[in-house]
């Protein structure tokens, strides 16, 4: 998996840096989208044999109106945002299942080897053991219980890396990104070059998210959701 990891870090270093954010945020702010979480409450969701808790979907919720409102978003119905977070639990549910199916794993090298690049464990840019263990039980959790819910975010961006890295242009898809670089970009020879180089690039990156929203779409199509709504 590390091979991987660094692959992706070469080829796809923003998918990396996601992957990263999302161990943090899951760790600093969630705090247990999956570990005790899944054990506790009623579940608000059913995604195959996994869960999402009304602690869960709470965490969540508290933590993208918060996000939403310090980017300065307006008014919305709390109906709405209901949906829109348990949502997201079940679609990262799904790709945990997807990743079993697809036969990855992520051995604990792989996990130590990324959670000590988590700056929230670091102390003058090197992990510190006391550090980790401290705001670990600050938070009420057990080394155990955390990297467990780690190797669950893990698991799902790996599995979205495999469906992307499935991707690729077909020769009249390229074809069409020349023609289109072949356009005037504008008056500024730099940025006109740098808009150019792109053409290809975002034509892939567009493919890319389209091959994983239709897998994730298919993935509802064949693994069982039951969503809880009265428990919202």
């Amino acid at each position: 998996m590390i091979k991987l990891m660094r692959n992706a870090a070469h080829d796809y270093p923003w998918l990396l840096k996601s992957i990263m954010g999302i161990l943090a945020i899951a760790f600093v702010i969630t705090m247990g989208w999956w570990g005790f979480g899944e054990q506790q409450g009623n579940a608000v969701a059913n995604v195959g044999d996994l869960t999402v808790t009304r602690d869960d979907f709470r965490r969540a919720y508290e933590f993208l109106y918060r996000s939403y409102k310090e980017k300065g978003g307006g008014e919305l119905k709390d109906e709405a945002f209901k949906e829109l977070v348990v949502d997201q639990l079940v679609d990262s549910r799904l790709w945990v299942l997807a990743a079993k199916e697809m036969g990855i794993t992520v051995s604990d090298t792989d996990l130590r080897d990324l959670i000590v690049q988590i700056p929230d464990f670091q102390k003058n840019g090197v992990f510190d053991p006391e550090l980790y263990q401290r705001l670990l039980a600050a938070n009420h959790w057990t080394p155990a219980a955390f990297e467990a819910t780690q190797m669950q975010e893990i698991l799902a961006g790996k599995a979205r890396m495999v469906v992307r890295d499935a991707v690729a242009l077909t020769p009249s898809e390229i074809a069409e990104g020349q023609i289109l670089m072949m356009r005037p970009q504008g008056p500024d020879p730099t940025k006109a070059l740098a808009a150019q180089n792109r053409v290809l690039q975002d034509m892939l990156l567009q493919k890319q998210q389209r091959a994983i929203q239709a897998y994730q779409e298919s993935l509802k199509a064949k693994i069982a959701i039951k969503i809880h709504r009265e428990l919202l």
